[in-house]
């Protein structure tokens, strides 16, 4: 079983490192120029395309979830409607955001509020990266199945090119063509498209026999797809939370003024880089759980949660130790400005608490999201949303300022945790 874990999960953690690597180096990037404000611009006009992308986030999880089920009861034929189906619904949806992209643009800086220097250089960025938007979701869902498929290598192959040309551009954009936060977004839509290219060159090459079981009538058959947004819908609402916290997080921080919005941008990809560790885990938990659930095996399922878990314990510990011991020396890499630096040191320890709170839930969004088990997913957030974030951060933020935002969020990813695991001991466990 370590075998079956780690086959899967350590190409995907390769392929995950690099989405947190390329957020540090863009904020490297613009963190050695000579103002805050190009932090701040990134972090808003990031927070746009998370509370976007991240709402159509279920093309990833669902594909995933109903592609390894079909996969574990050896129908191929189904495998290649549920992308076929994906891929409609992303270039839909991409098109759509383009099309509306100033209503959106409008109403995101209308609530977030900053600053009207902060506010220029992030509409720059919006107005530009958002052309992204259909190569990113058919990325969702290619990827998605692939992961559903048991072939965690591509999506690995896939990341690293996307991320490899997205640096490079950075690098160039910012510092040869002396752009700024509009750089950074031109070289995040050439690297998404560039990545759409490559990953259906590698469909084609390992899939195209799944081409002839492409069918229009069977694609927008009404009971399927009626099932695909029913399990969507729950994704959603689930995805809608964490959309919420994290855009009120970014959002207070904003509100506050430019240097706390800039701490809080850094801070939060310790957040970022060990979920994209984790994660890694939570993908092989996906595709092996879509798999035993597919093929009715309630032992073997058992079984991977187990091993799943021990391996995400095991990672949490490293992460908690050199978070104590190295954090400030990253803030270094990320940002030359002192006066930032300064002012994180009094906030940096709450990242060190995120790796062992939070790595079970990672793990169970995995298990879950491979059992289709939609509506207990979208039950635990709401619940760790309303009843463990909000309260937490309305009662303690005005007495401890920024830190009651802090322990709010930790208090949200414990909430997680627990919620899940008390539900999947029924679930999955009985």
């Amino acid at each position: 079983m370590n075998k079956k874990i780690l086959n899967l999960a350590i190409p995907n953690i390769i392929s995950n490192i690099t989405i947190p690597l390329l957020g540090m180096v863009d904020l490297s990037v613009l963190g050695h120029l000579n103002s805050e404000i190009y932090i701040g611009a990134i972090a808003i006009g990031g927070m746009i395309f998370n509370f976007l992308y991240w709402g159509f986030s279920f093309l990833r999880m669902s594909t995933s979830g109903f592609a390894a089920q079909s996969y574990g009861n050896r129908n191929f034929k189904e495998s290649a409607i549920v992308l076929s189906r994906a891929l409609m619904v992303a270039l839909l949806g991409g098109v759509f955001l383009i099309a509306l992209q100033k209503p959106i643009g409008k109403l995101s800086f209308y609530i977030i509020n900053g600053s009207k220097e902060i506010e220029i250089f992030a509409a720059q960025y919006y107005y530009i990266r958002i052309y992204a938007a259909p190569a990113t979701l058919s990325l969702y869902a290619l990827i998605g199945w692939f992961i559903g498929m048991q072939n965690t290598k591509t999506p690995m192959v896939i990341a690293i090119v996307i991320n490899v040309v997205n640096i490079a551009l950075d690098l160039i954009f910012v510092f040869v063509f002396k752009m700024k936060s509009d750089g950074v977004a031109l070289g995040t839509v050439i690297a998404q498209y560039s990545g759409l290219i490559v990953a259906l060159i590698l469909f084609y090459k390992y899939y195209k026999r799944f081409i002839k079981y492409w069918n229009y009538r069977a694609m927008i058959k009404l009971t399927e797809i009626k099932k695909f947004f029913i399990v969507n819908k729950d994704i959603f609402i689930r995805t809608l939370c964490l959309i919420i916290v994290f855009s009120f997080f970014t959002t207070k921080s904003a509100s506050t003024n430019n240097s706390i919005l800039a701490v809080n941008t850094l801070l939060l990809q310790f957040l970022f880089l060990f979920s994209y560790f984790i994660d890694g885990f939570a993908y092989a938990a996906e595709a092996l759980t879509g798999r035993y659930v597919g093929a009715k095996n309630k032992s073997q399922l058992k079984i991977t949660i187990s091993y799943i878990f021990k391996w995400g314990f095991a990672l949490s510990i490293p992460f908690t130790i050199s978070y104590l011991i190295f954090g400030e020396n990253i803030l270094y890499i990320l940002t030359d400005n002192k006066n930032i630096i300064e002012l994180s040191k009094s906030y940096i320890y709450w990242i060190t608490f995120i790796p062992v709170i939070s790595f079970a839930a990672f793990l169970w969004d995995g298990i879950y999201v491979g059992a289709t088990a939609s509506k207990a997913m979208r039950n635990t957030m709401l619940i760790s949303t309303l009843v463990f974030f909000f309260p937490a951060y309305f009662l303690f933020q005005p007495i401890i300022g920024n830190h009651g935002l802090w322990l709010a969020m930790i208090l949200f990813m414990g909430g997680r945790s627990i919620t899940q695991t008390l539900l999947a001991r029924k679930k999955f466990l009985s």
